[in-house]
């Protein structure tokens, strides 16, 4: 080999390592970019199946409300049914206190504002629940699709350097924009593109 054969070889070396170079700092870049990505699915994953779990307990909650709303009212109706055949005016003042005391409980279990917790309260407290577990679940998909875009993207970069092919380096590059972009709509619009 002669003098100037190894310096065209030492030259050509020296570029492929300044190649490598810059395709291992892109590797770097997407690399922090998918932990970005994979911290937020994670956090949108909790909230989804925390706010799933919260929903479900309401719901619940109302359940059992409008269970306990029906016995009374239908204790009340008896009792409306059972007052004009009682014998003495003592006893049916009695039953009467009773009804409206049953219908004082079935309107506190329809609606009791001050503490939350009356079956209107529910639903809403509910439905609440539902809409931000629905909200953490549309974020969750973009993340987990730029989670995808980010690795594909470190691949293709890899790859580069085995092959020498720039054009998967450029398609990495690429990856990477759809993963940011995916990213960011997770952040501010997951409603924007419904990806289920």
């Amino acid at each position: 080999m002669s003098a100037h054969e190894s310096m065209e070889h030492a030259e050509h070396a020296e570029h492929a390592s300044g190649e490598n170079k810059k395709i291992a700092l892109l590797i770097a870049v997407i690399a922090l970019f998918l932990a970005l990505s994979e911290t937020l699915g994670k956090g949108a994953q909790t909230e989804s199946i925390s706010k799933n779990v919260e929903a479900s307990n309401l719901w619940a909650f109302f359940q059992a409300k409008t269970v306990r709303r029906t016995v009374v009212q239908t204790a009340a109706e008896q009792g409306k049914l059972n007052l004009p055949a009682l014998p003495d005016e003592a006893t049916k003042a009695a039953l009467q206190k009773q009804i409206d005391d049953w219908q004082k409980n079935a309107a506190r279990y329809r609606s009791e504002p001050e503490t939350g917790e009356g079956s209107e309260q529910l639903a809403a407290r509910a439905k609440h629940a539902e809409e931000e577990r629905d909200l953490a679940t549309a974020k969750d998909h973009h993340y987990e699709r730029a989670s995808a875009a980010f690795q594909i993207g470190i691949v293709l970069a890899s790859a580069t350097i085995i092959t020498g092919m720039l054009v998967l380096a450029w398609a990495s590059g690429a990856l990477a924009v759809v993963g940011i972009a995916m990213t960011v709509l997770g952040l501010f619009q997951p409603h924007l593109l419904h990806l289920h």
